[in-house]
C-alpha cells in the first residue's frame, strides 16, 4: 500500500446514518464521465470512519499503521468492505423507491451484521459497560463490522420508512428525512437543492 501523503477528503455526512453515508461515498453514480468513487484504499476507508466517529483518532492512526504495514489484510478488509458498501446501496435505495430489495444484497448484509455480532462484548467503560469489538487477526475488520451493524440497526427500525432517495437528477445519495411534515427532497438543500432551484430559474428564464 501506498504512503505517500494526500490531503484527505473531507466526506459528506448529510445521510443521517452510517450505513446511508457508506452508500453515499461515490458521487453521479450512474454518470460514467463525472462518477466519482471517494474510497479508493483501505487509508480512504480509515479517513470515512474516523470522520464518522467510527473510531476515536488514537484508534485511527493505529489501525493506519497496520494498514500500511499489512496491506495483504488492508486489501481483503477494503474488498469486503466495498461489497457491503454496494449492498447497502442496491438495499437501501430499492426501499426508498418503493422496490423489493434484492435477496442477494439482503443476505449479504444479513451475513455481515451477524458476522459482526459475533465480535461484540461487554466491558467496563468509565464506571459504566458497554458494547467493544473484540480483537481478531486482522483488527481492521471492526471497520466492516461498524458499517454492517448499522445497516441491520437500521433495516430493523422505524427509520426505514423515512429513507429517501435525492431527486437531484446528477446525485442518486440516499438520506433520512426527518423534516417535519417528511418533505424533503434534497441530500443537501445548500448543493443539490440550489442546483435545482438554479436550474429551474435557467429553464423559466429561457422559456
Amino acid at each position: 500500500m501506498s504512503t505517500s501523503h494526500k490531503a484527505e477528503f473531507q466526506f459528506d455526512l448529510t445521510g443521517g446514518q452510517l450505513a446511508l453515508d457508506l452508500a453515499n461515498t461515490i458521487s453521479r453514480r450512474d454518470d460514467p464521465e463525472r462518477r466519482k468513487d471517494h474510497l479508493e484504499n483501505c487509508l480512504d476507508l480509515l479517513a470515512f470512519a474516523r470522520q464518522s466517529q467510527v473510531v476515536r483518532q488514537k484508534q485511527a492512526q493505529e489501525l493506519r499503521t497496520y494498514a500500511v504495514t499489512h496491506p495483504l489484510e488492508a486489501r481483503r478488509t477494503f474488498t469486503k468492505a466495498i461489497a457491503l458498501r454496494e449492498a447497502i446501496y442496491r438495499v437501501f435505495s430499492a426501499i426508498a423507491q418503493g422496490d423489493k430489495p434484492n435477496a442477494a444484497d439482503l443476505r449479504l448484509t444479513g451475513e455481515q451484521a451477524a458476522e459482526a455480532l459475533r465480535h461484540r462484548t461487554l466491558q467496563p467503560i468509565n464506571g459504566g459497560y458497554g458494547w467493544t469489538w473484540s480483537p481478531t487477526a486482522n483488527p481492521l475488520d471492526l471497520l466492516i463490522w461498524s458499517m454492517a451493524k448499522a445497516a441491520a440497526d437500521l433495516l430493523t427500525s422505524n427509520d426505514l420508512h423515512i429513507v429517501r432517495f435525492c431527486e437531484a437528477a446528477d446525485c442518486e445519495w440516499l438520506f433520512l428525512d426527518h423534516s417535519r411534515n417528511r418533505s424533503r427532497r434534497w441530500c443537501d438543500m445548500t448543493t443539490c437543492g440550489n442546483r435545482a432551484k438554479a436550474r429551474r430559474h435557467y429553464q423559466r428564464a429561457h422559456d
